[in-house]
């Protein structure tokens, strides 16, 4: 079974005192697993400087991202959450407690993981558990719906 999301490119409880430090906590996932370069996070903090807090897509839930280019190595998902929720400046949605990062290659090598990971957010109980967690273990295998050993 292809992951959604490698156990590399989760980090749980991280401490961030803005939008900014979030965004960028999500994007180092991402850079130390060797999926984009350090400019990609420029690039996410860029969109939502010039497009507003849009990333922020559901009660609690930042995706953060840019558009397919030359930051970007290879096609994944990071995903932080975040020791106290931050405010993005999204009224319908603040405070964020869950940051995820994507990064494409193009615009649609994403579009088959996006779904997958919106398929397991959408179960009533994966938030509550996100949120509360504090084993990346346990957040990987039930991400990507796998087994304890596999």
């Amino acid at each position: 079974m292809d992951e959604i999301i490698a156990r590399e490119n989760i980090c749980l409880r991280v401490v961030a005192s803005d939008w900014r430090q979030a965004i960028t906590a999500a994007g180092e996932l991402l850079v130390a697993s060797q999926y984009s370069f350090p400019s990609y996070i420029i690039e996410m903090i860029s969109a939502v400087e010039m497009l507003g807090p849009y990333i922020v897509v559901a009660p609690g839930i930042a995706f953060a991202h840019s558009r397919p280019g030359p930051a970007v190595i290879k096609t994944g998902i990071s995903m932080v959450t975040l020791a106290q929720p931050i405010c993005f400046g999204n009224e319908e949605n603040d405070p964020v407690q869950i940051v995820f990062a994507l990064c494409a290659t193009d615009k649609n090598s994403h579009i088959h993981l996006l779904a997958r990971l919106v398929n397991y957010l959408d179960d009533e109980e994966s938030l509550p558990f996100l949120k509360q967690c504090a084993d990346a273990e346990q957040v990987y295998r039930a991400i990507n719906h796998a087994k304890p050993g596999e």
